[in-house]
C-alpha cells in the first residue's frame, strides 16, 4: 500500500515539475470568481454598452427591426 502512495506522490511531483518547466500556468488556488468576464468577445461589448443585446431566442426579423429603429432614431 505504501508503494502505491509513494508512486502517486512521485508521479504528481513529476507532473507538476514538467508543467512548470514547459511554461504551463499551474494555479493551485482553486476556482476564481471575479466580476469581469475575460472570455467576452469585443463584438459583444458594443451591444451590451448600448443596451440592445438580444436574447438567444430573438429571431432575425426582430434583430432587423431593432437595427432599423436604432438607425432611424440616430438621425
Amino acid at each position: 500500500m505504501w508503494k502505491i502512495l509513494l508512486g502517486f506522490a512521485v508521479f504528481a511531483a513529476a507532473a507538476l515539475y514538467i508543467l512548470n518547466k514547459a511554461g504551463g500556468d499551474v494555479d493551485m488556488g482553486g476556482e476564481k470568481h471575479s466580476v469581469e468576464a475575460p472570455h467576452a468577445t469585443d463584438a459583444a461589448k458594443p451591444a451590451a454598452a448600448t443596451g440592445t443585446a438580444l436574447s438567444p431566442a430573438a429571431s432575425a426579423a426582430e434583430a432587423a427591426a431593432m437595427a432599423a429603429s436604432a438607425a432611424s432614431q440616430a438621425k
